[in-house]
């Protein structure tokens, strides 16, 4: 009699990575799949923060504002990526038919956003990257790094956080249904506002700029600035170390809500067999 073999399941921390490799993969290939995006992706930020330097080159605002200016328009990248690419993308693999095999799968639904996270933060990166470059030689920027050690921790603390955020709203979108398009075009140009994209938050009222720093890009751009530029501490909302133990707070939250509500979501899902499209 022929022994039955068994096939092995990778279970646990290897199948989590996997799953995020997986993931991330098909967002890695498809940004070279149509070079085009990447273009209108650079050139078309571009635009919008030159409108900014020249307003602010028209007033005679103080010249490090101009990199004020290019920073937050290189941070928009993330911003966007994680509106469109992460909140919506739950919502989307519905409409597709995806959505079930998500559930379905022995896998977490943390590691598959995780890697919808990481796929798509290594071509917004590049965007960001190349809107700084180009930016700053083309408005001849100047910087003054005080630190490139805290520079670096702002950043990635700021990105846990924001992707943490996108990880707990994709949840939010999925409940809400097609309010969820509606949303994302609602939250985008607002936020753009409140977080101090192309100004410091500290022209706000602190209360205003509080509630702004909900958004984890909002602290980020502060404690940057600061980090970069001569003027940056006297523009600053918050010295640099409360930024950065805010920002470790932000993180915590974000990333065990995105777990409470993605548990609550595939609890939905199992207990009724289908996401229905009332809002919950």
């Amino acid at each position: 009699m022929t022994p039955i073999s068994r096939v092995h399941k990778n279970q646990g921390v290897k199948l989590f990575i996997q799953t995020v490799i997986a993931r991330a993969y098909p967002r890695l290939i498809g940004q070279q799949r149509e070079k085009s995006w990447m273009f209108f992706d650079i050139v078309l930020p571009l635009l919008s923060v030159s409108a900014y330097v020249f307003i602010y080159r028209a007033i005679n605002a103080p010249e490090d504002y101009i990199g004020f200016v290019i920073i937050g328009g290189a941070m928009t990248a993330f911003w966007m990526n994680v509106l469109w690419s992460m909140s919506s993308q739950l919502y989307w693999e519905k409409e597709q038919g995806n959505l079930a095999l998500y559930i379905l799968a022995p896998n977490s639904m943390m590691a598959i956003l995780l890697g919808m996270a990481l796929g798509g933060m290594a071509a917004t990166t590049l965007r960001a990257a190349v809107i700084m470059i180009i930016g700053s030689w083309i408005f001849n920027v100047h910087y003054a790094v005080v630190s490139f050690s805290q520079l670096f921790l702002v950043f990635l603390l700021a990105m846990v956080a924001l992707y943490g955020l996108g990880m707990m709203s994709s949840s939010v979108y999925l409940l809400l249904s097609r309010e969820a398009w509606h949303i994302s075009n609602l939250a985008q140009e607002p936020i753009y506002l409140v977080s101090g994209f192309y100004f410091p938050i500290k022209n706000f009222n602190f209360w205003i700029a509080a509630g702004a720093s909900l958004i984890p890009l909002t602290l980020g751009l502060d404690a940057m600035r600061q980090l970069v530029f001569t003027t940056g501490a006297s523009l600053g909302f918050l010295s640099v170390p409360i930024e950065l133990g805010i920002l470790s707070i932000l993180c915590i939250l974000f990333l065990v809500g995105s777990r409470y509500l993605i548990g609550y979501m595939e609890k939905l899902a199992i207990r009724e067999g289908r996401l229905t499209e009332s809002r919950r």
